[in-house]
């Protein structure tokens, strides 16, 4: 399935340039920007009984994040934004609501990076804190403040108690695991649990079919969704990427997901002399694939090519289905949220007026993958939940979808 659909219609041809011509950097303030998010609650199965709530929590995220953008926020505050809103849900697996690991507690991961910058900050299993991208968004501030004491470095990734450690130390509150548990997570924790006290009671021999059958059921549930994420442009034109994740349900404790892992879950770049267009991509899916595939970096070289949706097909295909690294996996589940843009003029050039284009895409080999975006220039959000088609096989095919948005800007 490859179909694209428009957020803003083109009706005058433009230009694209990696940058603002000097002069006008120099001598003009622009307005009107504004900037772009794009969302997802996960790459998985979302049930028809609980698409209004997916598509819900997706819309206030965009929200948050457009709040910030007209703030004046930069794209790295307004994507954590939306990744807070994004724990917050019941629904979503991150922060509240996240699976539960086989000793019945919440370990997150989570990672965050800014396409001006190159900073990025992650936590991985932490437990025992509300919002995991706060910390991994903390990390990243820091960093950036230069040299610890000493000449020591700053940490970028940190995991287990020594990341719930250093939140607390600098004023993110903890928060008992027993908030961050719903009642849908509960039940699904012991719902997989009886599954696998079954299945490992069971002979191996004639009982193999059967206990086939329960694992795939257990993959195919509800506790299959991993993952969400957002990728931001504001309105200088920089980009940010960031993922949170309360990984596979019953998962080993100690485990950590693509979702802390550096270019694995999340990346985001602006252009420069090296590359024309600023990208940021954030991922979804079975973790130990995303991993292997470093896939969020994958996708984002493949943007800096002519077609967006061609380069994306293909990266989808051949780096990721069809990747060396899971030849022995049967089914390679997984999906990604891109976006991709430049500055442009108009063809005939007006002094006062000048864009951002903004290509964004999604794509996935799960069953589904609910997505929401919005520019500071809309009245509200719009959201999706992207279906595979009837009869195809979750893991062998994808879909992939997408539009085009142009964010005006005009000089005082």
């Amino acid at each position: 399935m490859a179909s694209l659909t428009n957020c803003e219609e083109q009706q005058e041809p433009f230009i694209l340039s990696n940058s603002w011509p000097k002069t006008q950097e120099s001598d003009k303030k622009w307005k009107g920007f504004g900037g772009f998010v794009l969302v997802h609650a996960g790459a998985g199965y979302h049930s028809e009984s609980k698409a209004k709530e997916y598509k819900h929590v997706c819309k206030r995220a965009c929200q948050r994040a457009v709040e910030q953008l007209k703030s004046g926020a930069l794209a790295v505050e307004a994507v954590a934004a939306a990744l807070v809103e994004l724990e917050d849900s019941p629904f979503t697996n991150a922060g509240m609501g996240s699976n539960l690991n086989l000793s019945g507690e919440i370990e997150c991961d989570a990672s965050i990076m800014d396409g001006k910058s190159l900073h990025y900050g992650a936590v991985g299993a932490i437990s025992g804190i509300k919002n995991p991208i706060l910390v991994a968004n903390r990390l990243l501030t820091e960093a950036q403040k230069g040299k610890l004491s000493a000449g020591r470095i700053p940490p970028c990734f940190l995991v287990g108690q020594g990341a719930q450690d250093w939140a607390v130390g600098h004023g993110i509150p903890p928060c008992p695991s027993e908030k961050l548990t719903t009642k849908y997570s509960l039940s699904a924790y012991k719902r997989n649990k009886r599954k696998m006290e079954l299945a490992e009671n069971m002979d191996m021999g004639h009982n193999q079919a059967k206990r086939r059958r329960l694992s795939s059921e257990n993959e195919n549930g509800s506790g299959c969704l991993d993952t969400v994420g957002a990728i931001v442009v504001d309105l200088e034109g920089n980009v940010a990427a960031a993922v949170s994740s309360g990984g596979l349900a019953m998962k080993h404790p100690g485990r950590v997901g693509q979702a802390a892992h550096y270019g694995c879950g999340c990346w985001a770049e602006n252009a420069s002399d090296m590359i024309s267009y600023s990208t940021a991509v954030s991922t979804s899916g079975c973790g130990e694939h995303l991993i292997r595939t470093m896939l969020a970096r994958e996708c984002s070289s493949a943007m800096q090519s002519e077609d967006a949706h061609q380069a994306l097909l293909e990266a989808m295909q051949n780096k990721f289905i069809s990747s060396p690294f899971l030849g022995s996996e049967g089914r390679v589940l997984g999906g990604v949220i891109v976006l991709r843009c430049c500055r442009c003029v108009e063809a005939q050039p007006s002094p006062n007026i000048q864009g951002l284009l903004v290509e964004f895409l999604w794509s996935h080999t799960t069953e589904s993958m609910c997505v929401g975006y919005m520019s500071a220039q809309d009245s509200k959000a719009k959201t999706h939940i992207s279906r595979l088609p009837p009869g195809t096989v979750p893991g062998q095919s994808l879909a992939i979808e997408g539009g085009v948005c142009r964010l005006m800007s005009s000089s005082d």
